[in-house]
């Protein structure tokens, strides 16, 4: 029975959908009002405003046929058809289609579009158009949105935008278009690759130098005196800008016949490794094929160095001081060649002065300076753990006992120095100690991981001010350090993001005075929320945290409480045993040669070029 009602009840309404459906309409009370006749390429009975777009990507001569060609081809398609008026031919000629950057004539062709000056767009292909599926489809949709709509016709693949069964038609040429960029591209690289790494460098054209009829590189006697005054001028003393200044008031011209000389134009002279013979390939790289972006090469590509490449205007070793002295320019340590001293005995053996407006400099390089006053590694044992332990009658055996670091208790009065956000800082115990001694040496030692400080005078060219003095009281001053910072964080193994405070001790007194610092009684102050975001249990507490910071201790302190008691002392005896001679704390660094020793060219020579090419403009013997 219920079967029945359901089936009765389903009949009934499907009744209601047929009449409502087969209703009749009163044509005497009813009007059909039709839309708006949509714009169609076809029709050519609309008026339509029609703008032409041509674009050819590169400035070669053959393709300027093409350019020429498309836009008489289109300007007389436009013309034969009565009621379409010409809005205007939009051209960029040499240009990629794979961005927007640079096309003017696009660019301004959819401005008008939006004004309202165009109805209909022409162009040759979906590739002429661009070849970025995004900007294709995205400009597509763009223009179809706007009141009145803008249609665009691609000629090639006769699709019109406005249709509605034209977008997978559309989309599928856009990607075809842009793959079709990719895979050139891929191409280029792929040849470019196979030039620099087989022996064919590019070598474009440079101030110094012409090609030959093979395209080898070779002086320029014209030229090449100018490349040499730059080198000469800086190795000198003078400034980038002054040199600027020099090649104006002599008329200098570039290899583009420019005579505006400016401060990037001389270091891009000085830092191109052409001039000394070699060949450097692939400084620079572009990103992507959709981009363009011209980016420095920081090991992103592979690169290749080609030395005694082609005949040198100056030499290796006046190239590579410049390269180090241009280095240190911008910490403020302009006409100075960087050396790097270590001192050979006593007890800071083995620490290397510190410049930190040196940015020359390797962690290598003080690795090596440090290991050379060495003659084996068992030098650097400053103690042996094994050393056996004598007891008299009724000695207290503190074997398995330690001294505890000093971090786990109150530090308020304790020597330290703080790294953060590239600089130095000491605590006020350091600065009081050294009183009216403002200026300081830094020092460090690599293969130890230590950091020490003493008295310098004025005269002493790695010497910084680390206080200033207001009502007779000294306070600490920040050292900025921007130049060295990275390659301490390097040497004793610091992360980046932390900040570190390394607690010290002082040695010495009156003018033999040292503070010298350990890392392995250091602590690192990281963020609070670096810290929360590690999944750590909740319920375990910092040791301590100061402004959003919290304080880490090293893995290993986690086993101990500090030194082996023993070990500990034996360390101070050692430093107690040596006489005031034996310490020499204020012993000189002896200087090491980073690397081959430089040959540069000797001052009297530099002097003598530089006058004899400045005369025209001095008249005199070039001074600084």
């Amino acid at each position: 029975m219920t079967d029945n009602s359901k089936r009765t009840a389903k009949q009934e309404a499907k009744e209601k959908v047929r009449r409502r459906i087969n209703v009749t309409v009163d044509p005497d009370n009813y009007e059909y009002i039709p839309e708006k006749k949509k714009a169609d390429y076809y029709d050519t009975d609309i008026q339509q405003r029609v703008a032409i777009y041509v674009r050819v990507s590169t400035d070669d001569i053959r393709q300027t046929t093409s350019y020429e060609l498309q836009k008489k081809y289109y300007e007389d398609f436009v013309n034969q058809r009565p009621n379409w008026t010409l809005a205007g031919i939009y051209a960029d000629e040499g240009i990629s289609g794979t961005s927007l950057k640079h096309r003017d004539a696009f660019n301004r062709m959819i401005a008008d579009c939006k004004a309202g000056k165009i109805d209909l767009i022409i162009t040759k292909s979906v590739s002429r158009f661009a070849r970025n599926v995004m900007i294709t489809i995205g400009m597509a949709r763009e223009l179809s949105h706007l009141k009145p709509p803008v249609g665009i016709f691609f000629e090639s693949e006769c699709i019109f935008s406005l249709n509605d069964d034209s977008q997978m038609a559309l989309t599928f040429q856009a990607t075809m278009a842009e793959e079709e960029s990719h895979t050139r591209s891929r191409s280029m690289e792929t040849s470019l690759r196979m030039r620099l790494d087989n022996g064919i460098p590019l070598t474009p054209k440079l101030l110094g130098y012409a090609h030959d009829a093979d395209g080898n590189l070779v002086i320029n006697p014209e030229e090449a005196p100018t490349v040499k005054l730059a080198f000469y001028m800086y190795l000198y003393g003078y400034s980038t800008q002054q040199i600027a200044d020099a090649f104006n008031a002599l008329g200098k011209t570039s290899y583009l016949g420019n005579i505006n000389w400016t401060s990037a134009g001389i270091v891009q002279i000085l830092r191109n490794e052409r001039h000394c013979g070699d060949v450097l390939t692939r400084k620079t790289f572009t990103e992507d094929f959709r981009t363009h972006r011209t980016l420095k090469n920081r090991g992103d590509r592979p690169q290749s160095r080609y030395i005694n490449h082609h005949e040198a205007i100056v030499s290796r070793d006046d190239f590579i001081a410049v390269q180090r002295m241009l280095d240190n320019a911008k910490y403020g340590n302009r006409s100075v060649l960087p050396e790097l001293r270590v001192i050979r005995e006593g007890i800071l053996k083995g620490y290397v002065s510190v410049n930190p407006r040196w940015g020359s400099f390797t962690a290598e390089d003080y690795y090596r300076a440090s290991q050379s006053v060495y003659g084996s590694p068992e030098e650097l044992t400053e103690y042996p753990e094994d050393t056996n332990i004598e007891f008299s009658p009724g000695d207290l055996d503190l074997r398995g006992f330690e001294i505890t670091r000093s971090s786990f208790f109150s530090n308020k009065d304790k020597p330290f120095v703080r790294f953060s956000n590239n600089s130095i800082q000491f605590s006020t115990e350091c600065v009081r100690k050294f009183g009216k001694r403002n200026r300081i040496e830094l020092l460090v030692h690599p293969l130890l991981k230590r950091f020490a400080i003493r008295p310098a005078q004025k005269e002493n060219r790695n010497s910084v001010v680390f206080s200033y003095m207001d009502d007779l009281v000294y306070y600490p001053r920040t050292v900025s350090a921007s130049a060295f910072f990275s390659v301490m964080l390097e040497l004793m193994g610091w992360n980046s993001r932390y900040r570190y405070k390394v607690y010290g001790f002082q040695y010495g007194s009156d003018d033999e005075i040292v503070f010298i610092f350990d890392t392995d009684d250091s602590e690192a102050y990281i963020l609070a929320d670096e810290v929360s975001n590690t999944g750590a249990d909740p319920s375990v507490k910092p040791f301590s945290s100061q402004k959003g910071r919290i304080t880490g201790i090293p893995q290993q302190w986690a086993r101990s409480f500090g030194s082996p008691y023993y070990l500990h002392e034996l360390s101070l005896s050692a430093l107690d045993s040596l006489d005031r001679n034996e310490w020499a704390i204020m012993l000189e660094g002896q200087l090491f040669e980073t690397g081959k020793r430089l040959n540069v060219t000797p001052f009297d020579t530099l002097k003598a070029y530089i006058r004899t090419e400045l005369a025209p403009v001095t008249g005199t013997e070039a001074s600084r």
